[in-house]
């Protein structure tokens, strides 16, 4: 009898409560100071908050139905306001769509429209604001089941503006962000997002040039300028953002670092700056304005933000490659490849950050070679091009050994792929006869260059010989059509006078293994395609072979006595 009294009285309590609520939201659109600026009233949050509570702990269709309508007036009242209003809108907004998730079905209301309109207009203005984007972020983590089930395409189409958010808030929010990260990728957006995961320090470089042009980034919103129809305002703005003067300043120092003279009509910084994912295509790094802005990068101090992003960049590429190998079909894989070599030489100027992302672009492709390596004969003509590279910088050299070692390992994709081993050969011949007539790896012929230059070069270019050789010996290997010409390749090597006594070694080494075709195809046929034949080793079944099955498994159990006049004990020692 006591527990139903105390229930009844709860439940007037709760229903007492649930009027007040509604009674705030009335007097809040009635009042005319709050009436332009809903989210100004202090209450207003916490009526919100305690009717979502009360809805959801109470279960009743007839009271989310009665607070439905009120809550709906006042989202919409919210973004109305938004560009004109001086107080935080984040927090009151993203109340209402977690009320619009969990009751849309009851009350028949499609959150789509409202999830973008949240994005589009609140959170292009408020990303900056520290307390907004956590918010954000436990939001939709909360309700990312929900949101990929029923929304697929609303991350994968904001995921530029989610970038801007864990740019500007930095390694704080790291954890959520990465937790939210793979719901942002879709067929639609993998692509474009591995050019702004790339140009992530440019991103935040962009960000504080507006910032320091135009003020807190809180509340304006860039997506807005950009669009706007005023040429004068957008010009004068780009010009400062990205130069660090005024259009009417530009007669000033030219020695300045932030005077540097870009065009402020570039598409670039545009892109850099979007919100939404409409395609974004790679930038060209060798435009005026990205120029200007990575020589400011240079030869400024670099800010705590950029710091932190230098640092999460690699862990987010890590991820992205994770997922994509694990996801992602073999078609958007292989489109990826390309664009993962243009951009090994083109990172942001930074020693430690471009040692760390080209570790993880070649990693990622290795892997993906070694999960298809039929991409290697799909993607003959773009690593054909990259070969042709291996002089220009050490980036380039050093994605040319990795492509090297590729083409080898996995026999340029496998035997059905003949006629691309060809080829691949020729530019293999090709680049090892380049190296054979130069003594020095992308050296100009200036005798100025400094001793320490020379040796790294010379290192580098004995590096690439290694790779290139051993990569026409397991070539030859695969496909025995090739073995005469592997062994011409291989015999200048051995008779050059001048060439780096490891490259000469690893030359003479695999014309000995080419005398004995078993032995060499078990040490030097592809990874991918176990070989088959007499006296041909699977070392993959290494750990499963007795010591005393060496040399009858090498002999391929042929009849009498074996081949050999030696025993364990002469070479294992006696305790």
């Amino acid at each position: 009898m006591a527990s139903t009294t105390t229930a009844d009285s709860l439940r007037v309590d709760r229903e007492k409560d649930w009027d007040f609520h509604l009674r705030s939201l009335s007097s809040n659109a009635r009042d005319s100071s709050s009436a332009s600026d809903p989210a100004s009233d202090p209450y207003i949050l916490q009526s919100v908050k305690k009717i979502y509570d009360i809805a959801r702990e109470g279960g009743s269709e007839e009271l989310v139905a009665r607070a439905y309508p009120q809550i709906n007036k006042l989202f919409q009242r919210c973004v109305s306001a938004l560009p004109q209003s001086q107080t935080s809108n984040g927090a009151l907004l993203l109340t209402i769509l977690q009320f619009f998730l969990d009751f849309g079905e009851v009350v028949l209301h499609d959150a789509d429209p409202s999830l973008k309109a949240f994005f589009r207009s609140c959170l292009s203005r408020e990303f900056a604001d520290p307390v907004v984007a956590k918010a954000t972020l436990d939001f939709l983590n909360l309700n990312k089941a929900k949101l990929l089930s029923s929304f697929p395409t609303l991350l994968p189409q904001f995921f530029p503006l989610l970038l801007k958010l864990i740019a500007w808030n930095g390694e704080r929010l790291e954890k959520s962000f990465m937790m939210l990260f793979p719901a942002m990728m879709s067929i639609g957006s993998f692509l474009p997002l591995f050019h702004s995961l790339m140009d992530l320090p440019i991103l935040v470089a962009a960000l504080e040039k507006v910032e320091k042009s135009s003020g807190s980034l809180i509340g304006s919103s860039i997506a807005s300028i950009q669009k706007s129809a005023a040429p004068e305002m957008l010009l004068a703005l780009m010009d400062e953002a990205y130069t660090g003067s005024a259009i009417e300043d530009r007669g000033g120092d030219s020695g300045s670092d932030d005077n540097i003279d870009i065009d402020v009509s570039d598409p670039v910084f545009l892109d850099i700056l979007k919100d939404e994912n409409d395609g974004i295509t790679e930038r060209p790094w060798t435009s005026p304005a990205m120029t200007a802005m990575l020589q400011a990068a240079i030869n400024n101090t670099q800010s705590e933000r950029l710091k932190q992003v230098l640092h999460m960049t690699p862990q987010f590429l890590a991820l992205y490659f994770s997922i994509a190998l694990r996801d992602v079909n073999d078609s958007l894989l292989c489109a990826l490849i390309p664009m993962v070599m243009s951009r090994y030489a083109t990172t942001f100027p930074d020693k430690i950050f471009s040692y760390e992302v080209q570790k993880r672009l070649s990693d990622f492709m290795l892997a993906a070679f070694q999960q298809c390596p039929k991409f290697i004969a799909l993607l003959k003509k773009p690593i054909t091009d990259r070969l042709g590279e291996a002089y220009d910088n050490p980036a380039k050299t050093e994605l040319a050994l990795h492509l090297c070692w590729a083409i080898g390992e996995h026999g340029a994709g496998g035997v059905a792929y003949k006629d691309v081993a060809r080829e691949l050969f020729e530019n293999l011949e090709l680049l090892l006869y380049e190296n054979l007539l130069s003594s020095r790896l992308g050296l100009s012929q200036e005798s100025d260059i400094e001793p320490n230059n020379v040796a790294f070069r010379k290192s580098s270019q004995a590096r690439l010989l290694c790779f290139v050789v051993t990569a026409i010996a397991k070539l030859a290997t695969c496909h025995n059509e090739l073995l005469p010409r592997a062994r011409v390749s291989l015999a200048k090597v051995a008779r050059s006078r001048n060439i780096d006594r490891r490259v000469w070694r690893r030359a003479c080494d695999y014309l000995g293994l080419m005398s004995e075709p078993a032995i060499c195809l078990s040490i030097l046929g592809p990874s991918t395609e176990k070989p088959k034949g007499s006296g041909i080793i699977n070392w993959s079944e290494g750990g499963s072979k007795m010591i005393a099955h060496v040399p009858f498994y090498i002999l391929s159990e042929q009849e009498g006595p074996p081949f050999h006049d030696f025993s364990f004990s002469d070479i294992i020692p006696e305790k």
